[in-house]
Parts: structure tokens; sequence; C-alpha cells
């Protein structure tokens, strides 16, 4: 899955939009390299968000088959490893 599909899905993001313009910005990183839209997320990846003053870091679980999740099934998906900052 394209990684602003992903941000949204599993509801990282609020909006599709948000999660691009974050991608446009460079502040998301998959597996320590800056992230592209376009990017496949897979099983497994690293995704951390570095905001102004703290830094979000979640390990990928499984891909959502849906557009969208439930906000309370969102530790299926991703589970957060650390919040910096």
């Amino acid at each position: 899955m394209r990684c602003d599909k992903f941000l949204n899905a599993v509801n990282i993001t609020k909006r599709r939009a948000v999660a691009e313009d974050m991608l446009a910005h460079k502040v998301v990183f998959v597996n320590n390299t800056v992230a592209k839209k376009a990017k496949e997320i897979k099983v497994g990846d690293i995704i951390e968000i570095k905001y102004l003053e703290r830094s979000d870091k979640f390990k990928v679980l499984q891909i959502p088959t849906t557009k969208s999740t439930p906000k309370s099934k969102m530790e299926e998906y991703v589970e957060k490893i650390s919040e910096e900052g």
C-alpha cells in the first residue's frame, strides 16, 4: 500500500491530503529514509514522523485491505514504538 494511503487508512493522519503534505515536506521517514507518497509500505517497516517538537515512530504490523479502518483498531495495524521530544 502507498505511504500516503497507509498513513490515512490506519488513522495516523486524519486526511490523505495531510499525509501528502507531510510527505512533500519530508517529515515522514520509512526505515530511516525520507519517504515519497508512492513508497510501498510493507509489514515490518518502521515509519517515523518528525514534528517540530517531537517525533513518533510506528512499526507496521499488517496492511489494511480497506480504504479506512476504525480508530479503535489502529493497534492491529501499527505499534507505536516511541514518542520522543
